[in-house]
């Protein structure tokens, strides 16, 4: 028996929950299959440049293929959590790379693939 306080990596049961929670409520009008495809992967949300940005976890390089050629919607979704009004529409639509053991990110800020930690320039006074 495991340490309760100890969180369990890959029982990620949780986090499916709230995504498939938010894609029900967020993207009912969108089309069918970016809905089928959003319930595929995991959403958390990331800073960078120190703006809010949607980090949206795929299970493979073809969703997040896939994903990327369909950013606006997810973009919209992105500003609707902001408090600002001129909020960051960023969002990260990443995979892992098991042959280099990374992740492999699309960033709409820039429209290119990326590496994940160049994504992620810490900025001080984050933590």
């Amino acid at each position: 028996m495991s340490d309760p306080h100890t969180p369990d990596w890959y029982d990620r049961s949780l986090e499916k929950a709230l995504t498939n929670n938010l894609v029900d409520r967020y993207f009912s009008e969108s089309e069918s299959w970016l809905r089928a495809i959003l319930r595929m992967c995991i959403f958390s949300l990331t800073y960078t440049d120190r703006q809010a940005a949607l980090l949206i976890e795929c299970p493979n390089q073809a969703v997040a293929k896939r994903l990327s050629r369909k950013t606006y919607p997810l973009q919209d979704f992105v500003q609707r959590f902001s408090r600002r009004s001129r909020a960051s529409k960023r969002v990260l639509i990443c995979y892992f790379e098991e042959p280099l053991g990374s992740w492999r990110c699309f960033d709409t800020k820039t429209n290119a693939w990326k590496d994940l930690k160049t994504c992620q320039v810490p900025t001080l006074g984050n933590w």
